[in-house]
């Protein structure tokens, strides 16, 4: 039964994520690259001096700073993506798949500067008892609506349905689950399916702890936990960079020769072509990392204190340039210079922990667990809060919460159910979601220009 599910996922998947997909999300992304005039490359030093807090206005409309709605954010997409995704792209694509993963962040720090600009230009009451008086909310669903008007609700409602699923923790519940599997339990010869149910029912509560707490409470974790797994993580990689120091001119070469070679690709070719099928791998691979055009981070963005517009896209485009062009990176080299890549069967977070292991033996798969159990434990949280936000668009904010009773649900289902069936829900969940996204941005993108030209002749 289970892996007639699975199979049916995967076809799905296969599906959504076509041709035309990758012609929206990537060439509607670079689309908007060019016509913002290379922004994310001119203005960093701005969005940083915004992050730090140098234009914080206390009165201004919203709910939680740059700095929090960006951590919050990241604790979405910094999660099993840039641990288990890039084991899982390396694994299918080969070293050439990380390049492509690169132009996907390049491009993906572009499409979040307008979206999260978007999300806060046209921000929207949540429907239903008290929806007056509520706070104001952004995302794609709510800048749909505002900035299109109420005849386009049907495509907003189109990305909140699709949303519901793809906020879903099953791929972080399930690699974490496996982590735990392979470094605890597996040498103590208690690696059950008993075993899988007490770890997801375990995650299960201690998601809920903080999800019925609100936005304010997963705001604060995130803000505490986001940086320091950061930089535990890059500090573990350095190490095992050290290790293999001698290895890494060859395989930082070997990502730019594979990219358009495709000598190690092993999934199915695209338009004829395996360099096709390794591009649409690679850029599927930074979707999911990073999550530029699904949807997701706006919604966070969207709650930030601020009555710039611009302010807020300039801090979210630092998203993609910290999840995938950073961590991304350093995960990838972590697998291709200790070569488990080449010598091991495994795929997804127990890839990533024999590169760990290999370079640090004894101790590198506990600190990989560490930095694992943070990342999935940080997403838990805030997809919740993107959950809630979909169903009170849908039937109001007075039954948003029921959302959550789904939601911890869905944990225990994560822990129990095979990696591949959790990968490609997920997947064709984000690529119906990107659908309304990128569309809505494309055809407001001129006002997000406008927008910008005033802010930036105050400068």
């Amino acid at each position: 039964m289970i892996d007639q599910i699975d199979a049916l996922i995967a076809d799905f998947a296969s599906f959504v994520w076509g041709l035309p997909l990758l012609i929206l999300l990537s060439g509607g992304g670079l689309y908007l690259l060019i016509r913002s005039g290379f922004v994310q490359f001119r203005y960093l030093g701005h969005a940083i001096q915004v992050l730090r807090g140098k234009y914080d206005d206390p009165n201004a409309p919203g709910e939680i700073s740059h700095f929090q709605a960006l951590t919050t954010a990241l604790s979405s997409t910094i999660g099993m993506g840039n641990v288990a995704g890039v084991a899982v792209a390396i694994t299918i694509g080969g070293p050439g798949a990380v390049f492509w993963l690169w132009i996907s962040g390049i491009i993906g720090m572009s499409t979040k500067f307008f979206t999260s600009a978007l999300a806060v230009m046209y921000r929207g009451k949540e429907p239903g008892i008290g929806g007056e008086t509520a706070p104001m909310q952004g995302g794609p669903m709510y800048f749909i609506v505002e900035g299109l008007g109420k005849h386009w609700r049907p495509l907003a409602v189109f990305f909140c349905a699709a949303g519901m699923i793809g906020v879903l923790p099953v791929f972080n519940v399930n690699q974490l689950t496996q982590a735990i599997r392979d470094v605890l339990l597996e040498p103590q010869g208690l690696a059950t399916d008993q075993a899988n149910w007490f770890i997801g029912i375990g995650l299960a509560i201690l998601t809920s702890v903080i999800i019925f707490g609100g936005l304010d409470r997963i705001s604060k974790t995130a803000a505490a936990i986001v940086p320091s797994m950061v930089v535990l993580y890059m500090v573990s990689v350095f190490i095992i960079l050290g290790v293999h120091i001698s290895e890494l001119p060859h395989y930082l070469g070997l990502i730019f020769t594979d990219a358009f070679a495709a000598t190690h690709y092993k999934g199915d070719p695209l338009l004829g072509g395996v360099i096709g099928g390794l591009i649409l791998h690679g850029m599927r691979r930074g979707a999911f990392s990073n999550e530029a055009g699904i949807g997701t981070a706006p919604m966070a963005h969207g709650a930030a204190k601020t009555a710039e517009p611009i302010r807020e896209g300039l801090v979210a485009m630092l998203g993609p340039a910290i999840d995938t062009l950073l961590i991304c990176t350093l995960t990838a080299l972590a697998i291709l210079v200790t070569g488990v890549w080449e010598t091991t069967g495994d795929n997804g977070v127990t890839l990533t922990s024999n590169a760990f292991e290999a370079a640090m033996p004894g101790y590198g798969k506990y600190l990989l667990l560490i930095c694992v159990a943070s990342f999935s434990i940080s997403s838990l949280f805030s997809y919740s809060y993107y959950g809630t936000k979909c169903l009170a668009f849908i039937v109001g904010r007075q039954h948003k919460r029921i959302f959550n009773y789904f939601y911890i649900a869905s944990i225990v289902m994560g822990a129990v159910f095979p990696l591949s069936a959790m990968l490609n829900l997920i997947d064709g969940s984000f690529a119906l979601m990107a659908i309304p996204t990128m569309l809505a941005t494309l055809i407001m993108a001129p006002r997000v220009l406008k927008e910008a030209k005033r802010y930036f002749s105050k400068l």
